[in-house]
């Protein structure tokens, strides 16, 4: 059944037929986006026994102009602080470190006997090279996480060699929760021979990970080799081809003839598609909670939702619980917190749905008037998730709260315009966290001069905000820190300068004949992975 009004709903939305009350009937459906041509670069009749076929619905290995080159699940690269399964710092190429009494120096000791892909050995004049490019290349973008050595090491004065294996990072000021901003994607480590003059990758990136990239065609698929001189525990298949199938249908015909073996990324699965699959014996499903929180961007900078009574009365009309479980199956959990679950300064909150409040507000705000809005959708989004059907869902309610929204999907590039000139009322948009420390996040969204407020056009002022986030900048402990962060998730509660729907949830997909494969907080078990005996 589910199967099928995921089909119906597809092929109404093809032919722009969907309607607000067949969104409410349909709700386990999806929405189509083009799809971009790929052909299996090997049949299945003609893979080796040793290589595995996965596919996602975007490229993972953007290429020598982005920053990263592949993204972190691809286990080609890693950084030198990882994050934990609780999101505290972990160490990963930096084996230990420690911070000077008055918190500008920090000193870190790398992990022995680690090689770069191209044989490089890593030391502290590698790492050197790295904040070299950092500093080079920042701002550098990505569509994982834009690498900004501003953010992640506000006032970093010099970074020099202590000795062979170990150096230091010094600060203009104090840097208690540096740990925390280095995490992932704000301190990738590649050989000191792989970047250009520009910062950019002169080659095939040579991390330090499991598997290396032997072989790269742009939206068509990543060939990963095992990296037989990787110092931890070795990947367990040799290769790993890694598909770009945009369509979420066309990635379930795959998996079903055993084209692939399994997918990941972003929305690899459709939950309702998801359902589907494990009608079938011979699939597995492997969930895990999302550093991706999913949020309705309102357009603060002009009316209606410059009142915020009004982002007070939708946040309200918003039976989140059920819009989980009916659309996405009950794998998200419902949020109105702007922080991520997974971070570990993340504080709860109740969860409150009460339509005759938010019709009250939304009449005084309006002022018994009908209001025309509209509510953009972008289309990456749809190769992911149910948006077309969330949309519709969320205009139906709307409309019990006099606002008549009119849906428009827009490509990547026109959505992110719009919401940089205003062009707007609504959005739904996802945000992940880039590292372990909120505050960067929290300045972009909150602060009156950030860079995701004015960018989005939240249009959101709270002196109260600005104030705390100086505190947070000149607070030395974690303790300290902590207590601010409360405060802040605790105002974007109360104000909504934009308003959170859930905390995604990793949801994969795979075939049995593999074993080893699960999902994580930010990717999967690649190097677990295997053919099942």
């Amino acid at each position: 059944m589910i199967s099928k009004l995921y089909q119906q709903t597809r092929q109404y939305a093809k032919i722009g037929l969907l309607s607000a009350s067949m969104a409410i009937a349909l709700w386990g459906c999806s929405s189509p986006s083009p799809q971009t041509a790929e052909q299996p670069p090997t049949a299945p009749s003609q893979v080796q026994p040793t290589e595995v076929v996965l596919a996602a619905p975007r490229d993972l290995a953007p290429g020598p102009q982005d920053a990263y080159y592949t993204s972190t699940i691809l286990y080609v690269w890693e950084p030198l602080i990882a994050a934990g399964e609780d999101g505290k710092p972990a160490s990963k190429l930096a084996a230990s470190w420690k911070m000077s009494e008055d918190g500008k120096e920090w000193t870190f000791q790398l992990r022995p006997n680690v090689t770069f892909h191209d044989g490089e050995k890593l030391n502290a004049d590698a790492v050197i090279a790295n904040f070299n490019r950092y500093k080079l290349a920042s701002p550098k973008s990505s569509p994982f996480y834009t690498l900004d050595i501003k953010s992640s090491y506000p006032g970093l004065k010099e970074v020099t060699k202590v000795d062979d294996m170990s150096f230091k990072l010094s600060f203009e000021t104090p840097q208690p929760t540096l740990l925390y901003s280095m995490v992932n994607f704000s301190s990738p480590i590649y050989s000191p021979k792989n970047f250009t003059e520009k910062g950019d990758f002169n080659g095939l990136p040579q991390g330090t990970g499991p598997f290396k990239l032997i072989k790269h065609e742009k939206d068509q698929y990543a060939l990963l080799e095992a990296y037989d001189g990787y110092y931890g525990d070795k990947a367990k298949t040799k290769t790993i081809r890694v598909r770009v199938i945009p369509d979420p249908d066309t990635r379930l015909s795959a998996l079903k003839s055993g084209e692939i073996m399994g997918v990941m990324d972003l929305g690899a699965i459709p939950p309702a598609l998801a359902k589907e699959l494990l009608k079938d014996k011979q699939f597995e499903v492997s969930v895990a909670k999302s550093t991706i929180s999913h949020y309705l961007h309102p357009n603060g900078k002009k009316p209606p939702f410059d009142n915020p009574k009004l982002r007070q009365a939708i946040s309200l009309a918003i039976d989140r619980q059920q819009l989980v479980k009916e659309l996405y199956l009950g794998y998200p959990t419902a949020t109105v917190n702007f922080l991520n679950v997974t971070s570990p300064f993340y504080k709860e909150f109740k969860v409150d749905y009460n339509l005759a409040e938010a019709k009250k507000l939304a009449a005084e705000a309006l002022g018994g008037k009908r209001e025309k809005v509209d509510l953009i959708v972008p289309t990456y989004g749809l190769d992911r998730y149910p948006y077309k059907a969330q949309a519709e869902l969320l205009q139906a309610v709307f409309k019990e709260l006099s606002l008549d929204v009119d849906i428009r999907i827009l490509d990547g590039a026109a959505f992110k315009e719009a919401q940089s000139k205003g062009e707007y009322n609504l959005a739904l948009a996802t945000q992940g966290l880039p590292n372990g420390d909120p505050f960067t996040l929290f300045t972009n969204y909150l602060g009156s001069t950030g860079s995701s407020n004015k960018s989005y056009s939240l249009g959101y002022k709270n002196d109260r905000v600005d104030q705390l986030l100086k505190e947070a900048k000149d607070a030395l402990g974690m303790d300290d820190r902590a207590k601010i962060y409360n405060e802040l998730q605790a105002l974007a509660v109360q104000d909504l300068p934009t308003i959170p729907l859930f905390n995604d949830a990793s949801l994969i997909a795979y075939n049995k004949k593999i074993k080893g494969y699960q999902a994580t907080i930010y990717g999967t078990t690649l190097p677990q992975l295997e053919w099942a005996k």
